[in-house]
């Protein structure tokens, strides 16, 4: 029996791969294809595959159309006697399954398509079953993703990759993307390393799970007051203890780090704190490495959308200040796409060999294709120019939102709007939930302001709505607008 093929007499699913002559569709033909087919133990054969067939039609894998291998060919792969295929064929021809054409073939019948499930009115008043606007934070605009030049950079990228980028590699990551990086970094956001001292993580969130879930580090950890309950989630899960640290116009209250004695860390969101919005303010910041410096302490720094900012100067990174005393990571799921899974953390050397460990096997380790491509994408300024030409739309963005508002929820504040991806709306005390209620009744998935507060935090909570202004498609930005304004004008006055 070939290798790789199943005996149909033992039963359990048999894998078809048809290569060379014969072939299950026209494109399999080129290819090779598989099928996979369910033939019962025991029984008639020919029942068996007639049946198996029947599925494979069924459930789709076989749709109209598709051409069938010739008898010989399937019998051969299965084992079986090529007069109990050919009879299963014609009985499925005569039953309307299949069709038999001379110098077509045997091909999957045309057959009507299942009707559709019968939709009950939605009654007059009643919320939608689901959001039609999504104005949730925290992702970027999907239809923008710059397939033309990812492709091209892609290409590039595998036709000038050496053979051993293919085999098992470094875990820090690829060198070419590491050494992009290290440009990119010190010549965009002002952080000063090399590539050894870079490691490529699959995210933000991968980051900290190899920071605190692979022991590189232990707690107690000094988080912003407001953050996201996903980074809290993973550090509850870690073991690891954290402490809320006050927000306020300037950014996180590092002074207040003084004053908790047990905690050696802190992790900030210095450049646009999230959700609030505003950056770490520069006597903060200095605050902030003071602390690190007299105490043995060490900063995390989240630099999760610092290349969007609009009304000012860029920020340049807490680790430019001190490159031994803070760990910066970022990603690029908010300047290309959360899919892409690809990520960065530039450590202090004597961290380095530790994260590593933590690392693991191969199997943690990002995509290299991904890894080859973002660093030629890096290298030829496509990176910059997709940057630089998504600035200009979110501004824009931006800019319709708080026109918007103005005009048609006065009553509402806005705030956080000079860099990143969303804007915070201080609603009236007390109406924080209603605004909620009313915006999914029109349709609007929001946050509220609420859902990102620590829940050890003492300051005074404010209510309001976190909206994403960038994940609407340029098209159904207007409606989503539109919508949320109907939904405001119930918390007016």
């Amino acid at each position: 029996m070939p290798k790789n093929k199943v005996n149909p007499a033992v039963g359990g699913g048999v894998g078809v791969g048809v290569g060379g002559g014969g072939g299950w569709l026209d494109s399999a033909e080129r290819t090779g294809a598989d099928l996979h087919l369910e033939l019962p133990v025991g029984g008639s054969r020919r029942a068996a595959l007639a049946e198996a067939l029947r599925a494979a039609v069924r459930d789709g894998r076989l749709p109209s159309g598709a051409r069938l291998p010739p008898y010989r060919s399937l019998a051969a792969d299965l084992g079986l006697a090529r007069n109990t295929v050919a009879d299963a064929y014609a009985e499925l021809v005569a039953e309307g399954w299949l069709t038999a054409r001379q110098g077509s073939g045997t091909r999957v019948a045309e057959r009507a398509a299942p009707p559709a499930p019968v939709r009950r009115p939605r009654p007059a008043g009643a919320a939608p079953a689901g959001p039609v606007h999504d104005l949730v934070p925290g992702q970027p605009d999907a239809g923008s993703f710059p397939r033309a030049g990812w492709l091209s950079a892609a290409r590039r990228a595998l036709n000038e990759a050496p053979n051993e980028a293919f085999g098992p590699g470094d875990p820090r990551g690829r060198i070419e993307l590491r050494r992009a990086l290290a440009d990119y970094l010190g010549r965009a956001r002002g952080v000063r390393t090399d590539p050894d001292r870079i490691v490529v993580s699959a995210g933000f969130g991968h980051a900290l799970r190899l920071l605190y879930g692979g022991g590189v580090l232990t707690g107690p950890l000094a988080v912003e007051a407001y953050g996201l309950s996903f980074h809290r989630e993973l550090l509850d899960r870690a073991g690891v203890p954290h402490v809320p640290l006050p927000i306020d116009e300037r950014g996180a209250d590092t002074t207040a780090l003084a004053r908790l004695p047990r905690v050696r860390q802190v992790l900030l969101t210095a450049a646009h704190q999230f959700p609030t919005g505003g950056p770490l303010h520069r006597e903060r910041r200095s605050a902030a490495v003071a602390w690190a410096r007299a105490g043995g302490g060490l900063i995390l720094e989240d630099d999760y959308d610092g290349e969007f900012r609009y009304d000012r100067q860029p920020i340049g990174s807490l680790q430019g200040l001190d490159p031994e005393r803070v760990v910066h990571m970022g990603s690029v799921s908010k300047s290309l796409s959360p899919a892409l899974r690809l990520g960065w953390i530039v450590l202090p050397e004597d961290l380095v060999d530790a994260v590593l460990d933590a690392k693991g096997e191969r199997e943690a380790w990002v995509s290299v294709p991904d890894q080859l491509t973002l660093a030629e994408f890096i290298a030829s300024g496509g990176y910059d120019r997709h940057v630089r030409r998504m600035r200009q739309r979110y501004r824009g963005r931006r800019d319709r939102l708080t026109a918007v508002l103005a005009a048609r929820a006065p009553h509402v504040s806005v705030s956080g709007v000079a860099a990143g991806l969303h804007a915070v709306l201080t609603l009236p005390a007390g109406t924080e939930a209603v605004a909620v209620a009313a915006a999914r009744a029109h349709g609007v998935a929001v946050e509220p302001l609420s859902s990102f507060r620590h829940p050890a935090a003492t300051q005074v909570a404010r209510d309001g709505l976190v909206i994403g202004y960038a994940t609407p498609p340029d098209h159904a930005y207007p409606a989503a607008l539109d919508a949320l304004c109907e939904a405001l004008a119930s918390v007016a006055g």
